[in-house]
């Protein structure tokens, strides 16, 4: 039989008994016999009394009387009740509290998975040094969050930041401009002004947000816009994500219409370029962080909203 022990604070071995057969004692016990303690414990009747054997054969001291109607606990065994009891209650908080502190740790952020490849994962970095005890967890969806059903702390959402019961924080405003690789920038070709991408593929992002959102800025209404109407604007390529699109333009695929949140690095870098200057067209959405009223003070979630206002100030300088 493997018996357990420890080291106390003095050096002293603490002489445990077996603790799966200490929780069938307790439960027998306390419920008044092997079947209800088994039933309590999801394990049969005779496997409780094998447990409570075991343990009266540890600490050498007969806990119940066996009778032919059943157990009954003996006075010794009322007494290791009392104090068993105390100490696995005990152990039943200790281990909630430590479950609560972990739950604490842990923030589950919710966004599209453009927002999640683009804006986030690039600056989670200064996220985890800012906040090293912060747990973070994105999930990628292009579903609006349903907070009351899903485990999910915070969403970044497009939208006009109207939620009731929740609370919203203006995050970052979406202008729209058109974006290439610098080498469309050299040659015959070059763009100079937005007739130039006649001679230019286009390329489309489709996400699946534009449903819920038809306003959303595309390259038709875009083009109209900023007056330039001999451009066939349904031409070119298409992309499920904005991400991808973006990428496709990295490559020298082609121009772009992209959203200025998502494109701070790219521009500092000049992985990507703004063939046309400052030209842009301002989208009726603008990003939200939000989260629930009731969660909304929380320690995890103000040290998660302060950072993200922070970094999108930051962005906004970067591409201003």
């Amino acid at each position: 039989m493997l018996k357990t022990s420890f080291l106390n604070g003095a050096g002293a071995q603490r002489r445990l008994p077996p603790l799966n057969a200490v929780r069938a004692f307790e439960a027998a016990a306390r419920l008044g016999g092997f079947n209800a303690a088994g039933a309590e414990l999801n394990v049969s009747a005779n496997a409780i009394g094998r447990l409570v054997k075991v343990l009266e054969e540890s600490v050498g001291v007969v806990l119940f009387r066996r009778l032919p109607s059943g157990v009954v606990v003996t006075e010794a065994g009322e007494r290791y009740l009392a104090g068993v009891g105390r100490l696995l209650d005990q152990l039943s908080e200790a281990t909630t509290d430590l479950r609560r502190l972990e739950t604490t740790r842990v923030l589950k952020v919710s966004a599209m998975p453009s927002v999640v490849t683009r804006w986030l994962i690039p600056r989670l970095e200064r996220l985890t040094e800012r906040h090293p005890g912060l747990d973070v967890r994105f999930f990628a969806t292009t579903t609006q969050t349903d907070f009351a059903r899903e485990d999910i702390d915070v969403a970044i959402r497009i939208g006009r930041g109207c939620y009731p019961g929740m609370r919203s924080d203006l995050l970052m405003h979406e202008d729209y401009f058109p974006v290439c690789s610098p080498k469309l920038m050299l040659g015959a070709a070059a763009l100079k002004e937005p007739a130039d991408l006649v001679r230019h593929v286009l390329l489309h992002d489709q996400c699946g947000c534009v449903a819920c959102l038809p306003d959303l800025i595309d390259w038709k209404n875009w083009l109209a816009t900023v007056g330039v109407t001999t451009i066939n604007a349904e031409r070119g390529l298409r992309y499920s994500f904005s991400h991808m699109t973006l990428q496709a333009a990295a490559a020298g695929l082609g121009v772009a219409l992209a959203s200025s949140a998502l494109l701070a690095d790219d521009l500092a870098t000049r992985r990507l370029v703004r063939p046309f200057g400052d030209l842009a067209v301002r989208s009726p959405y603008s990003f939200y962080i939000v989260c629930p009223e009731a969660t909304a003070d929380s320690d995890k979630v103000v040290l998660f909203r302060e950072w993200a206002l922070s970094e999108a100030n930051m962005a906004e300088t970067q591409t201003s």
